[in-house]
């Protein structure tokens, strides 16, 4: 099963802070069944506790160890922004909401942080214009 469907990729993303951006991208994963709405609550713990920043334009929230019962099923929503959000003192154009069931969100975060490694690709990401544009991009990811 994909972890990354096309109803989870926005290109035009309408938070402004990232606060608001955490619930645009939980919100997809609420959506789509991945997780109860408690494991979107318990990204802004983790966020308070410690970054999910990545560098290279990236955010990556995800829940906390105590809200891994809140996921029924391994996926990712990613949300571009035309304007980058300030996240806490750095500039995020993509954040990439995660949730793994067992240790599969380990796996998934190595390869996002991959493909973000390499300033190319992530101008191609900036580039995109479609959501199938990104999945296509991002198609190692996908494979769960």
């Amino acid at each position: 099963m994909a972890i990354l469907d096309l109803d989870r990729i926005i290109v035009g993303g309408t938070a402004r802070t990232r606060d608001d951006a955490i619930r645009e991208a939980g919100a997809l994963l609420v959506s789509a069944g991945a997780v109860q709405q408690a494991y979107v609550d318990a990204m802004f713990d983790r966020e308070n506790a410690v970054s999910t920043y990545m560098g290279n334009y990236l955010a990556i929230p995800h829940g906390t160890n105590d809200a891994k019962d809140e996921i029924v099923r391994s996926a990712l929503a990613i949300v571009r922004y035309d304007d980058a959000i300030d996240w806490d003192g750095n500039e995020v154009r993509f954040v990439i909401a995660i949730a793994g069931i067992e240790n599969e969100h380990l796996e998934i975060l190595s390869k996002i942080a991959l493909v973000f490694s390499e300033d190319d690709e992530v101008a191609k990401l900036l580039a995109a214009k479609t959501p199938e544009e990104i999945q296509t991009l991002l198609g190692d990811v996908n494979e769960a």
